[in-house]
């Protein structure tokens, strides 16, 4: 039987996770508290209260620096801290004066590592704090989506191309993480809906990945070509890894809820 093994959810867009108990499944899919800030090149002309790319953002993509830091976010006194190591970057309540003592703390942070998409372009900065700290915006896709995973997956992936220390599933940034599955069972699902707990959801597509992907999670070096290994190892005309599903009603979901697919699906072993 499959079940979820753990729940995350990413308060600000490309930094590290939260572990959760459970999470609240809004409406259309996106998970509440999730991704509801995130820190935008100044010289974008997306709003700041809009959906836009992840290009346009300090994000793992262009930063893979940002993996070591790790954040604690009080999403009701909307209080961030964020840390490297023992050092704190920044700790305070986003305010007018909070956002601003934010962006120019990760601003210094990021223009001191190799790999950044700052330096050498001024018109980027000052970084602008977006989102309100509450709304769930800010995902990689405008509609937003429920990402999920099997944990055989990630286990058989790393195996595969021989890197189990190193490649875990921090990499792959999804909210749902399931055991009970054959490795890349889940890839079969898009088209079919399932039940987490009382949610019904949709799979939507299969993730295509990044370069996100390749940053340690501990270091924050790429040290493993994950895009180019998943294609070898999963062949598809994409590197893709994990689910997209969404929800039209939405819900609760818990560590230990049973994962059902519909009468039909059945699991499929590579």
């Amino acid at each position: 039987m499959s079940r979820v093994a753990a729940l995350f959810r990413y308060p600000v867009k490309g930094f590290a996770r939260e572990e959760c108990a459970a999470l609240q499944v809004l409406p259309g899919g996106r998970i509440a508290g999730d991704r509801v800030l995130a820190l935008r090149f100044n010289d974008s002309a997306t709003p700041d209260d809009a959906w836009g790319t992840k290009m346009e953002c300090i994000a793992l993509i262009n930063t893979p620096a940002l993996a070591p830091l790790r954040i604690e976010y009080d999403h009701e006194a909307l209080r961030l801290r964020i840390r490297n190591n023992d050092e704190a970057l920044f700790d305070g309540v986003l305010d007018v004066d909070g956002r601003k003592r934010f962006a120019a703390a990760i601003e210094r942070y990021v223009l001191a590592t190799p790999e950044n998409p700052l330096s050498g372009h001024p018109k980027r900065l000052p970084l602008r704090v977006i989102g309100n700290g509450v709304t769930a915006r800010y995902q990689d896709r405008e509609p937003g989506y429920v990402t999920l995973h099997g944990r055989s997956s990630v286990d058989a992936f790393a195996a595969a191309i021989g890197q189990a220390p190193d490649v875990t599933e921090k990499r792959f940034r999804s909210n749902v993480a399931i055991d009970g599955l054959d490795a890349w069972s889940e890839q079969s699902w898009p088209g079919r809906t399932l039940r987490i707990g009382d949610v019904a959801f949709s799979a939507v597509n299969p993730v295509t990945r990044c370069l996100a992907t390749h940053a340690h999670p501990l270091t924050g070096q790429r040290d493993v070509p994950v895009m180019q290994a998943l294609v070898k190892v999963f062949p598809a005309q994409r590197p893709t890894f994990a689910i997209l599903m969404t929800s039209d009603r939405g819900g609760s979901i818990r560590v230990g809820d049973k994962v059902e697919l519909e009468p039909g699906l059945q699991s499929h072993r590579r």
